[in-house]
């Protein structure tokens, strides 16, 4: 059987895993398509804002 520090060795292990697991579900799901999104967005502005600049020029 474990030994105490072997159990508490496995637990923070596990705790690890589990922390980095649902981090990453985390960026794949709000983060990285807010940041995606985002980046489309302004670029669309600035193309929209630079195509306004040419016709009043």
């Amino acid at each position: 059987m474990f030994e105490f520090q072997q159990y508490l060795g496995f637990l923070a292990f596990l705790t690890i895993l589990t922390i980095g697991f649902w981090l990453m579900m985390f960026l794949i799901t709000f983060i990285v398509p807010y940041w995606i999104f985002g980046g489309m967005r302004e670029f669309l502005q600035e193309r929209k804002a630079k195509r306004e600049a040419e016709q009043t020029a």
